[in-house]
């Protein structure tokens, strides 16, 4: 098996670097590294840290430099989510050309529970709530976190232990971004008050991933009888969708993609609930519309009829 590590110089990542071949027993390695400009003398420090662990290890080491702000600039988008773009494109793009058969990611426990608060402070649903996949299988390359159990604690204390040096990115220790201020300001405090918290988290995403598997289940059953695709239209049979016990689960889920507010979504619910409840003739679905920033949901008689908008 050929394994394409994802180095940045940092603790994590140096960590998975060192203990690659534990982590992945009779593989064979590269590494990738990206310098995204953005550090000015403290990026180019990095790549030249990385270069010189991965000739002292007898990896090969890839290396790559990008122009992250203009490409957020011409995207109209952030420069964390530029870089993201930016270094999976290339990801891919090396899995293919170079024939590795997986990435390698340094994400931890840890941000596997950064991730989680994010997710609640943000809104999100039950696919929120299940953490940091641990292997993710996509068209180009499968993408492997084998440290989604280990906590940057004990990570901190194992590269301590083995006299292993790394990389501090200067910007970890800014408060400006939202990742930061969960792990510089909330963390400790979570931390006081249990200090096991790290754990905690990941063994209820554990059980979270369970319970969702279970509704994912039941809402595939549930909509085989309800939801009909019919040309570019989605059709949502109203009489055995308000039939079902969890009957606002199973439309929330076939919406949800579709970015229908809350109010939105709560104003629908309302009217179903009317529809399921009041004498049959009284409440009718026809004519109205509940919208979207793309899809229009349309009633009919015992139909709701869902269609993207024309952009």
């Amino acid at each position: 098996m050929r394994v394409l590590l994802a180095v940045s110089g940092g603790i994590d990542s140096m960590y998975m670097l060192h203990r690659a071949p534990e982590l992945f027993p009779g593989a064979s390695f590269a590494v990738a590294h990206c310098n995204f400009c953005l550090r000015g003398a403290e990026s180019d420090g990095d790549e030249a840290f990385v270069r010189e662990q991965c000739r002292e290890l007898g990896f090969k080491c890839l290396v790559k430099r990008f122009d992250t702000r203009s490409h957020a600039a011409a995207n109209g988008i952030s420069i964390e989510m530029a870089a993201r773009e930016l270094r999976y494109a290339w990801f891919r793009e090396l899995c293919l050309s170079e024939g590795f058969e997986a990435l390698a990611t340094a994400h931890n426990a840890n941000d596997n529970a950064e991730t989680l608060i994010l997710n609640l402070l943000r809104g999100t649903g039950t696919k929120g709530l299940r953490g940091i996949p641990d292997a993710l299988s996509g068209e180009a390359m499968t993408v492997l976190r084998p440290l989604l159990g280990t906590g940057r604690d004990d990570i901190q204390q194992w590269m301590k232990a083995h006299g292993h040096s790394w990389r501090e990115d200067s910007t970890n220790a800014e408060n400006d971004a939202r990742r930061n201020k969960i792990r510089n300001q909330v963390f400790p405090v979570f931390k006081e008050i249990n200090p096991s918290f790290i754990k905690t988290l990941g063994e209820d995403m554990a059980r979270i991933r369970q319970t969702d598997d279970i509704a994912e289940d039941y809402f595939r059953q549930a909509a085989k009888t309800i939801v009909k695709e019919n040309g570019k239209t989605l059709e949502i049979s109203v009489v055995p969708l308000i039939g079902l016990k969890h009957w606002r689960y199973v439309l929330w889920r076939i919406l949800e993609d579709c970015a229908f507010s809350a109010e939105t979504f709560g104003k629908l619910c309302a009217l179903l609930e009317r529809y399921r409840t009041e004498p049959m003739g009284t409440v009718t679905l026809s004519g109205k519309t509940f919208q979207s920033p793309d899809y229009i949901l349309k009633g009919r008689r015992k139909l709701l009829v869902l269609e993207k908008r024309d952009i």
